[in-house]
């Protein structure tokens, strides 16, 4: 492959799994549920019923230690010790919903704990990512002292130096990728540092303060009842930012994220019941991971991408009902104003003609909205399937920056670092990632990103993979196993609602709908199945009556459904090809 471009045709590489039946069998026997469960748990490698039933009942107890984090005994120290002298904490954190919400969860807890704390959240457009040295000379004069980075800092030795020189001793937690070099700070929490061995690697920077509190509070004399309870209701926001941020929701973070939005059903922080209530959420309905994902974080994202982030961090810290009902609703307004700002832009993007042999791809324009540039990189990733970049012009400094997405078998990080003289300055991780760069050298980026690409990939990795959980028959879908099949939520990126497959099925009827999408009818064996197909119009033609196909499909909640009577869920489609023969 290296040095060559593959012709990118599209399409998908369906990838059935292997034959596991007596596993399967066995393990629905030890835990008494269908083939159906047993089938997609074996799949995903729980085949001991232990660690299949703790799977399925993930619970406060399974959080690991805090202090297998390395430093946890130096960063409790200090900040306990800051507690109790009165010093001025600084929490310096990021502007999208892991780093206002770490903000969130440890400014409060420091001030439960009898400590004094401020917060300093940097402007997406104005400044940019990461610690900058302005802000911790001016924390200085304020007479700051301790100054704990959260969900950001790793990449900072020079700002943490800066700060020592000062006399503010610094405490970075974060979760991103370090680099050779780590920071000159009094401790540094992140389960990604070469020299930890916490078992969890994936967690969020909201994740990494979490374990902080989890690990101080013990030592401000409360008792065990108070810290538990204290850190169950600290564990709601922490598991908006794991689903936020794409982590995988498995083992630690499948605990954070249960414990979490079971939760999120009594909510009495304002602003968060604030936030729920114009996403939707009222009286006690709770949202499930995906409306999270969909419904509540890009709201809190709105505010740093469309403006400044600090109120996000005033709506989860008032305590005025009436003050949190304005900024959610501010933060609602802004959302509306991202989607239609997002959606200008990916249509100009969607309008450049792409070769099928590009195998990376970088977009610029002077006047696009820095702040929407990560969600329509991931839009054009999801129709592409390839990496791509958008970029736009700083006003201020004239300098090119923005956001990338990729595929599951490109590194971005990796790619990047391959061509750093190009940039200013980048980091990220190995699907996301931000650039900053000469406007002059954003040619010179696309021709060797798309080079890089071109020699790392091959022409399957720009398939999309269909990843069949289970192979059932239609009449294996009944209502319990419906029901077991939701039990293995929270869904999310790592533990995707599982994705089933019924082969040789006869197409009875497919019916558009709406201009843009299908109902469709199958029938196996004398049995029927009702299948929405969102946005599979234009291939209604494939569908003829009588057709043989395999049917690629998720079983989802359907609110809509359950409110007038029938049943509370829907298959949909999520692909098709012809049967084997047909």
């Amino acid at each position: 492959m290296a040095g060559t471009s593959p012709r990118i045709n599209g399409g998908t590489r369906w990838i059935l799994p292997s034959s596991e039946a007596e596993a399967a069998a066995a393990l629905a026997g030890a835990l008494g549920v269908t083939m159906a469960a047993a089938r997609v748990l074996v799949h995903r490698g729980f085949t001991g019923p232990d660690a299949a039933r703790r799977f399925l009942r993930p619970a406060f107890e399974d959080l690991h230690d805090p202090f297998a984090l390395r430093d946890m005994e130096a960063a409790v120290e200090r900040v306990a010790r800051a507690i109790r002298t009165g010093e001025r904490i600084l929490i310096y954190g990021d502007y999208d919903v892991d780093g206002t919400t770490a903000v969130v969860l440890l400014t409060r807890a420091i001030e439960l704990a009898g400590g004094k704390a401020s917060y300093h959240v940097p402007h997406r457009l104005k400044d940019g990512y990461g610690m900058r040295p302005e802000v911790v000379e001016a924390a200085a004069e304020q007479g700051v002292k301790l100054i704990v980075s959260v969900d950001t800092g790793i990449r900072a030795a020079e700002v943490v130096r800066r700060a020592n020189e000062l006399g503010i001793d610094v405490i970075v937690t974060d979760h991103h990728l370090p680099e050779t070099e780590l920071p000159p700070a009094v401790a540094i929490l992140n389960p990604n540092r070469p020299d930890c061995s916490y078992p969890n690697k994936d967690l969020c920077g909201a994740g990494v303060a979490f374990k902080l509190i989890q690990a101080l509070l013990p030592r401000m004399g409360w008792p065990a009842d108070k810290v538990r309870r204290v850190s169950e209701s600290f564990l709601k926001m922490t598991a908006i930012a794991t689903v936020a941020d794409v982590v995988p929701l498995t083992g630690e973070n499948r605990v954070i994220v249960a414990e979490g939005l079971r939760g999120l059903g009594a909510v009495r922080n304002p602003g968060l019941r604030a936030l729920l209530d114009v996403a939707g959420f009222t009286g006690d309905s709770s949202p499930n991971a995906r409306q999270v994902a969909f419904q509540i974080a890009p709201r809190i994202n709105a505010a740093g991408r469309m403006d400044t982030a600090q109120a996000v961090v005033e709506l989860f810290l008032t305590s005025d009902a009436a003050r949190a009902r304005d900024l959610a609703k501010q933060l609602h307004d802004q959302n509306a104003e991202r989607q239609q700002v997002e959606a200008g832009i990916r249509e100009l993007c969607e309008q450049v003609a792409v070769d099928d042999r590009e195998c990376a791809l970088v977009y610029y324009a002077e006047d696009w909205h820095r702040g929407v540039l990560g969600i329509v990189a991931s839009r054009l990733v999801e129709r592409l399937h390839r990496p791509v970049f958008v970029l736009s012009r700083n006003e201020e400094d004239g300098l090119a920056s923005g956001s990338g997405r990729s595929i599951p078998a490109f590194h971005l990080l990796e790619a990047l670092e391959s061509m750093a003289d190009l940039f200013v300055k980048f980091g990220g991780h190995q699907h996301a990632a931000g650039v900053t760069l000469e406007a002059a050298r954003v040619p010179e980026f696309r021709e060797r990103f798309n080079a890089y690409a071109a020699g790392k990939l091959a022409p399957e990795d720009f398939l999309r993979a269909v990843e069949i959980d289970a192979v059932l028959e239609l009449r294996e879908v009944t209502e319990r196993a419906i029901g077991e099949l939701f039990a293995l939520a929270p869904f999310g990126h790592g533990n995707p609602a599982p994705l089933l497959a019924a082969l040789d099925v006869e197409v009875v009827n497919a019916t558009v709908w709406k201009d843009r999408h299908l109902r469709l009818t199958v029938r196996q064996n004398g049995r029927t199945l009702a299948v929405k197909a969102w946005n599979f119009a234009p291939r209604a033609a494939e569908l003829p009556p009588g057709a043989r196909i395999d049917l690629a499909f998720r079983i989802e909640e359907d609110a809509y459904s359950a409110a007038r009577g029938y049943p509370a869920w829907a298959a949909v489609l999520r692909d098709f090809r012809p049967a084997a023969g047909a």
